[in-house]
Formats: C-alpha cells, sequence, structure tokens
C-alpha cells in the first residue's frame, strides 16, 4: 500500500512528508489505520537518537503514541479482527519471558527496541505492528483525548503507583509540570492522596498548573528556590522530568528525610552528584522509572473511560501542523500534549 506521512532519514535530521509504501502484515502482525497520534518532546528526543541511533534503522516514521482500528491481520493472528479499535504498546517486548509473564512488560529480556525507534510508528495513516503490542480501546473516548494514554498518563501511573508508592500525605514536587506526562503526574499523585506542586519555568503554563489543583511554582533558577517554599517539611517525593544536572541536584538536596526522587529522562550524557553519606542519613531512594505494563495501560484506559483522569491534550493538528508543534516542543511553549490527527 502506497500512503504518504512523515520520515527521518538521519537522526537529529529534519522530517520529510513523503509517498512510501506500507507492506501487508506477517505472521502476528496488524495492520493499523492511524486515528490520531500523540506530538511531545519524547518524539523529538527518540528522532535526536537519544534511545538509539543505530544508521540501519532508518528510514523510520516517528510517533510513539497512537490509536486506531486494526484493517487486516497476518497469519496467525487470534487476538484481533478486523475493525477492532487499539492503543499501541510503546516497547516491542517478547511476551514470553519471566518479566513479561510476570507482568514486568517494560523488563522484559528480550526487548526487540521501541515502536516508532525500531518501527515505524504513527506520523503515518497506516501502520504494521506486532500484534501483542495493540491493546483494546474503548469507542467512547475520542482518539485525540487517548493519544495520551499509552505514555503521557501510563508512564506516570508507573511512577507515582508502583515506583514512588505515592500515597495519603505524600507531598510531591513534578518539576516540568506543564508538560505532557507533568500534567498528569499531577492528577494522579492527587487521585493517590499526595499534596502536589508543579515546577515550571514557562509562566505560560502556571495557571493550567492551578487549574489541575496543584501548586504553581515559577522556576528562573533552582539555585534560588529553597525545599521549605514549597513545605514546611520539604517534598516527600520528587520526579524529575527535566534531567539537567541542576534540577537532579536540586530534587535530591530538597527531598524531607526518608524521601524518594524519581527521574524518568534517558538523555545522553547528563550526571549529578550523589553523596553516599546523605543518601544514608537522610535514608533517601533515588529511583528510576522506565515505561509502564501492559496491564497498567489497561488500567489507566479504565481511569481515563471513567473520567477519574482527564487527557490534556491542547493541541490538535492535522499533518500540516506538526512542524509548527515540533517547534513549540523545541520553546517550551507547549502545554500538555498535542495530538496529530488523520481523521480528515
Amino acid at each position: 500500500m502506497k500512503v504518504e506521512g512523515y520520515r527521518i532519514h538521519a537522526w537529529g535530521g529534519d522530517l520529510h512528508w513523503e509517498s512510501f509504501d506500507v507492506g501487508d502484515p506477517g505472521p502476528t502482525e496488524a495492520l493499523v489505520e492511524v486515528e490520531a497520534c500523540a506530538i511531545g518532546l519524547t518524539v523529538l528526543n527518540w528522532m535526536q537518537g537519544d534511545i538509539a541511533n543505530d544508521p540501519e534503522l532508518l528510514p523510520r516514521v516517528p510517533g510513539h503514541e497512537i490509536v486506531g482500528r486494526v484493517r487486516d491481520v497476518g497469519e496467525g493472528v487470534t487476538s484481533l479482527s478486523p475493525g477492532d479499535r487499539v492503543v499501541a504498546y510503546v516497547y516491542l517486548s517478547c511476551g514470553h519471558c519471566q518479566s513479561c509473564r510476570g507482568g514486568e512488560d517494560s523488563m522484559c529480556r528480550n526487548l526487540g527496541g521501541y515502536l516508532s525507534v525500531h518501527c515505524d510508528g504513527g506520523y503515518a495513516p497506516f501502520v504494521v505492528l506486532p500484534a501483542q503490542n495493540l491493546l483494546p480501546l474503548a469507542e467512547s473516548i475520542p482518539a485525540t483525548d487517548a493519544v495520551a494514554i499509552p505514555d503521557a498518563i501510563a508512564s506516570p501511573w508507573h511512577m507515582v503507583r508502583t515506583r514512588a508508592q505515592v500515597h495519603l500525605g505524600d507531598r510531591v514536587a513534578v518539576i516540568g509540570a506543564g508538560g505532557g506526562l507533568g500534567v498528569h503526574m499531577i492528577q494522579i499523585a492527587q487521585l493517590l492522596g499526595a499534596e502536589v506542586a508543579g515546577l515550571e519555568k514557562e509562566e505560560t503554563k502556571l495557571s493550567m498548573i492551578e487549574d489541575l489543583g496543584a501548586v504553581p511554582v515559577a522556576v528562573s533558577s533552582f539555585e534560588e528556590l529553597g525545599a521549605t517554599e514549597l513545605w514546611t517539611d520539604g517534598p516527600t517525593v520528587v520526579v524529575d522530568l527535566v534531567g539537567r544536572e541542576e534540577s537532579l541536584s536540586w530534587g535530591l538536596g530538597a527531598l524531607a528525610p526518608g524521601g524518594r526522587m524519581v527521574v524518568l529522562t534517558t538523555f545522553r550524557e547528563i550526571d549529578f552528584p550523589v553523596e553516599p553519606r546523605e543518601m544514608v542519613i537522610r535514608q533517601l531512594s533515588l529511583l528510576g522509572s522506565r515505561y509502564t505494563s501492559k496491564a497498567e495501560v489497561m488500567e489507566v484506559s479504565e481511569l481515563v473511560k471513567g473520567g477519574l483522569i482527564r487527557p490534556v491534550v491542547t493541541e490538535v493538528v492535522s499533518p500540516d501542523g506538526v512542524p509548527q508543534v515540533h517547534q513549540a516542543l523545541r520553546d517550551g511553549t507547549l502545554r500538555g500534549r498535542a495530538a496529530l490527527t488523520w481523521s480528515g
């Protein structure tokens, strides 16, 4: 099938709008007609080669947060039928190792890579994906809301509930709270009973953070921001969605005794000092949070369906609007997530 969509031909290179072939689904695969695909900072990071940069993987169609409808299935696929509405799970996990069978799909021991890096993504109207990566989606959730489910909501759900184990009484500081993960992190932490402060350098995002029920905190310099400005005893949990030396150092230093800091970024060549003595004396925890499980994607899908989490998708564009959204991401002005729609 000949389609028109966006591809990159070099890691760190520009998007190219072009015509190319999408093949028939092979055994264990399905052809998906894309309804919509999220546009977020992770797309740009992965296009830069931050997660993998092998030239042999190119050209590649970006876009990993995909909502669509199954149009055809390959030989041996019994879990899906044409017409099924689905969201895509991002990690190309094997499905049969100990981690996958134990419900920890993102820790797959035979990981085949990442959707939109090691196989094509949703910046084209059709894509062939592994059938096991396609999870059911309720018809009642609009496609441009649902694009936030598989990453922008599911990743914070895994981080907040499973990794940091946020609970009633926690005080959570979210660094980079106005972005696609941050706006949903706020909602999830509150859902689990925590107080939340949202830290942002982009002042245009502060009102949105306040509207979500968090305390908005303008950050022009981490050197000038004291932990007690948020809470007298400091935060019990710090989530760093910025991933720079200054934000990481501030976060670890700001924690209350017994606190947990969680990092989610994968930028290369970023480092910050960690003093073991302080970690012991204050009994701190420094946690990485990878991705989420398929079960957790299904859980947040139900939370969205039930209205307990509201997807924050502030820009919906047709294909010709994608470059402008990418620029807004680079400028730091996009609030929440954006969505590319292929619905016409």
